[in-house]
């Protein structure tokens, strides 16, 4: 198999755990796709095979003909280089293990070929795609403890110890998914969410946080975040060194943040307008506060979707001078063929996850959190399995994936509204969708736009991110990060980062027509987006002396007591 064929196999594999807002937060409510293969799929599926025999044949003997080259030693096949599953040198050096791999990864390029090969239908080929992925993934030689080189070597070395600790970290975990961080080595507002500021405004939704000047002089227009609702705020200011908000703030930027309230079932009612006028209220405070007309409003992920439906709703009110620019982080307003969950997913399933969610009052963040993770089952799911349970070894600490298990619930009312705003994906037809009672049309927001988007992000296609850039008027800056989803957010500019972004000029319709057009800046986007937001925020002024204004005080230290509560 030659490099190109297996890169080429590895992003359909991509595309194919990629998913849209509503089909994860279906699956979140229905207890995740389904693993199985549904019986009508699997009739498409041998029917294409069957249509077609001469070309199954030929898959089938070249299939048999790489197998005889694995036995005799003279098949080439080699992992890509991403897969991290096969590093050790003994995958290579020996004959056995040697063997094992290449059988796996020519038992794979084969199925993957014949999927393509019996001529399914989008949502079939999705669906027969997903569940042979789930199934090898499983299958793969690196997840059993006698063919894996590295248990191998611990089991000989500690006597079996290592797999005595394993079993007991998976009495610790079962039945939940293996643990992937170490939790007691974090703590809000002790290593996390460092940067100095006070909540100025608390309600039942929401608080606002102003964060503290770290320069002389700031920039005269504020920068509001509303971030993820399916989050905690705080991967914005995740820890010192690592923090966007710190960053930007360092920078002179003027900067607040939305931080939500968890809902439970008596906010079961939130949804989708009660957050857009949560939003218009943190910009009316900043406003207050800063004595500027206008704010810059930045929406990452979900938060995102809420302020581009804000927008909609500003500019049908004549009011949209209230914004000054829109930033999207890792957010798409275009969910059109968004990936396998979608394909698992029909609109009775969606049906019965809302009205799952409606009878509890949200949707637990848990369940939501296991949908992420098995997007990306080898990084999130067997890598543990491997760790935690075969070499006997703790999880790692880390900062992002303490975040990550930090979950918060959806309101039923929001779960809602977003499950019906992508099925019908209605932000991209103008008068499709309702914000506080205007109809939303984005192609009246003539306003610039920034757009972020990670190029290996696997809940928020890249491709999908781009197509804002074509929804919303006004001027835009697309930005590629080379990274996921939340290591584009996660990106601090340091001499010892690897870090690079894409840019371009223009924004053609098409995506893979920008792709041709961009070029490489090597760096992180952080200092790209300070550039660009600059000349947009006025002139340099004396920084504040204390934070608040009027009826807005100072009533707590940043970062709040709503990102506390479980």
């Amino acid at each position: 198999m030659s490099e190109t064929t297996r890169v080429s196999t590895a992003r359909r594999t991509t595309e194919a755990t990629r998913s849209a807002l509503d089909v994860m937060l279906t699956d979140a409510a229905v207890g995740g796709p389904s693993r199985t293969l549904h019986p009508h799929a699997a009739a498409r599926l041998a029917g294409g095979l069957a249509r077609h025999p001469d070309r199954t044949a030929r898959r089938l003997a070249g299939l048999a003909a790489e197998l005889a080259r694995v036995a005799t030693g003279r098949c080439e096949i080699t992992p890509t280089k991403r897969d991290r599953r096969f590093t050790d040198p003994a995958w290579q050096s020996n004959w056995l293990l040697r063997r094992l791999l290449q059988t796996h990864l020519a038992v794979s390029e084969t199925v993957d070929e014949l999927i393509s090969g019996a001529d399914l239908g989008w949502r079939h080929e999705r669906q027969a795609r997903f569940v042979a992925g789930n199934m090898l993934d499983a299958l793969a030689p690196s997840n059993f403890p006698w063919s894996n080189p590295a248990v191998m070597k611990e089991t000989v070395d500690q006597g079996g110890l290592n797999l005595a600790r394993g079993a007991r970290n998976f009495m610790r975990d079962f039945p939940r998914l293996p643990s992937t961080v170490d939790t007691s080595k974090f703590s809000v507002g002790e290593n996390l969410a460092l940067t100095s500021g006070s909540v100025v405004l608390r309600t039942e939704v929401f608080e606002l946080i102003q964060y503290a000047p770290q320069t002389d002089k700031v920039r005269e227009l504020p920068l509001l975040f509303a971030p993820p609702t399916i989050n905690k705020y705080y991967i914005l200011d995740l820890a010192p060194g690592r923090s966007l908000i710190e960053w930007l703030v360092k920078q002179g930027q003027q900067v607040f943040a939305i931080s939500w309230r968890n809902p439970d079932a008596e906010q079961g009612h939130f949804d989708l307008d009660t957050y857009a006028a949560a939003v218009l209220e943190a910009r009316a405070a900043v406003a207050a506060i800063t004595g500027q007309p206008a704010v810059h409003l930045n929406g990452a992920c979900s938060g995102g979707i809420i302020s581009a439906g804000i927008l909609g709703h500003l500019v049908a009110e004549g009011r949209l001078g209230d914004v000054a620019s829109v930033t999207l982080l890792v957010c798409a307003l275009d969910n059109e063929r968004a990936g396998t969950s979608a394909a698992l997913t029909g609109r009775e399933v969606a049906a019965a996850a809302v009205a799952d969610s409606a009878r509890r009052g949200y949707l637990d963040g848990q369940a939501l959190a296991g949908v992420f993770t098995w997007l990306r089952p080898n990084d999130l799911v067997w890598n543990y399995v491997v760790n935690n349970y075969l070499l006997g070894k703790d999880p790692p600490a880390f900062d992002v994936l303490y975040w990550n298990q930090d979950t918060v619930r959806l309101a039923a009312g929001l779960h809602r509204d977003f499950i019906h705003l992508a099925l019908e994906n209605s932000l991209t037809r103008p008068g499709a969708l309702t914000v506080l009672g205007s109809p939303v049309d984005l192609s009246a927001v003539e306003l610039d736009s920034y757009v972020v988007a990670g190029l290996t992000d696997h809940i928020i296609p890249w491709e999908n991110a781009y197509r804002s850039t074509q929804l919303l008027g006004g001027t835009p800056r697309f930005v590629l990060s080379t990274s996921g989803h939340i290591q584009a957010l996660v990106n601090p500019p340091s001499e010892e980062s690897r870090s690079s972004y894409r840019t371009a000029d223009e924004h053609p319709p098409a995506s893979d027509e920008w792709a041709r057009r961009a070029v490489t800046q090597q760096g992180s986007w952080w200092v790209d987006y300070d550039e660009w937001l600059a000349p947009r925020s006025g002139e340099l002024k004396p920084a504040p002396k204390r934070l608040g204004g009027g009826r807005y005080k100072a009533r707590a230290k940043a970062p709040g007591t709503y990102v506390h509560a479980s």
